[in-house]
């Protein structure tokens, strides 16, 4: 999914832009279904380890791309790009669409999966994903059959990295909104309770609900530097209830991810390592104070050049930007515990 951050003056943009016009596809799935992917191909994939790209990027010159000495993988699973425009039919993204992958690139890629560069090998599959109205619109048959779709491609990346990249070697999961979607179930197919498991160092499922029971054998990270867990939290301002996402009574987990501790659930400003925002050259630390209230991560609002625009109170958007220096830290943290209780 993605959300609108709205100003008096117009769209205000943190990660990506997105298209306000984005409407439903027309006719029922099945027509123009895009060509299915094949991972063989580099060009299926937005990130690798061994070629050029946006996930190589490192914000702040102390910072290092360790990609070619990493001794662990991240398979990162991007958030929704794919808008389309009026009058068309595709469900799916076509992943030979320049326009839709540059999107991806420039945002999600460069953005969030740029966080795990200090902690491993990126490996991120571009999709056929869900058109962004699969989770608005009222017709429930088509859309589920778009994520259904989106989710095979999904899975069929994971099962050729495992079998042509990984070589036994430990792994982060790491996902935001519609791909935290996908991880859920990919994890439940392929890792929770399986051998593969004990490779699996820490699972980054951001922007999505996810229950702290919803895998049978996998559980919420409690501590910094628990490993074999996963970890979740979706960011709003601070006293504001998101009514139709707001699900207080279902056990959803919400991890502080400046504290990463279960039994700290509030943090000041001045213990955050900060936010990368719009301009990705620049750091911003202390930007927000953060406090976990029943299935939400509630933060103030942040101050930053052009911050008075920012107007709305869902920051879904900024669920990782908000706390790239914190999710880069902690996850070099897990690798770092992961070896050592190994």
């Amino acid at each position: 999914m993605a959300y609108k951050l709205f100003s008096r003056t117009g769209i205000f943009f943190l990660l990506f832009v997105f298209y306000a016009c984005a409407s439903v596809p027309k006719g029922s799935f099945g027509h123009d279904i895009p060509v299915a992917p094949d991972y063989s191909d580099p060009n299926a994939w937005a990130a690798l380890p061994f070629q050029l790209d946006s996930a190589d990027a490192v914000p702040l010159s102390t910072w290092k791309d360790i990609q070619q000495n990493a001794e662990v993988d991240v398979f990162f699973i991007h958030p929704t790009t794919y808008t389309g425009k009026a009058g068309e039919n595709q469900w799916n993204a076509d992943m030979h669409d320049e326009k839709v992958n540059l999107k991806t690139d420039k945002s999600s890629i460069r953005y969030q999966a740029s966080i795990f560069n200090g902690a491993g090998k990126i490996y991120a599959p571009r999709y056929r994903q869900a058109h962004l109205k699969s989770y608005y619109s009222d017709k429930k048959q088509d859309a589920a059959k778009a994520l259904d779709l989106a989710y095979h491609d999904v899975s069929m990346a994971f099962q050729y990295y495992l079998e042509h990249y990984n070589h036994g070697r430990p792994f982060i999961i790491a996902s935001h909104s519609q791909g935290t979607d996908h991880a859920k179930k990919l994890i439940s197919e392929y890792i929770d309770g399986k051998p593969i498991q004990d490779q699996l160092i820490v699972a980054y499922l951001v922007g999505f609900a996810v229950t702290e029971n919803h895998f049978t054998n996998m559980k919420p990270c409690q501590q910094p530097d628990d490993t074999g867990c996963f970890c979740s939290w979706r960011t709003f301002r601070e006293d504001y209830i998101p009514q139709k996402i707001h699900f207080p009574d279902t056990n959803v987990l919400v991890t502080n991810p400046v504290t990463w501790d279960m039994n700290k659930p509030e943090s000041k400003k001045s213990e955050q390592l900060g936010a990368i925002l719009r301009e990705f050259y620049k750091l911003y630390p202390d930007l927000v104070e953060t406090k976990i209230y029943k299935d939400l991560l509630w933060v103030n609002k942040p101050k930053f050049p052009g911050s008075f625009l920012l107007t709305t109170k869902n920051y879904h958007i900024a669920d990782y930007n908000f706390f790239y220096a914190d999710v880069r830290q902690n996850a070099q943290d897990r690798v770092q515990a992961f070896f050592m209780n190994k």
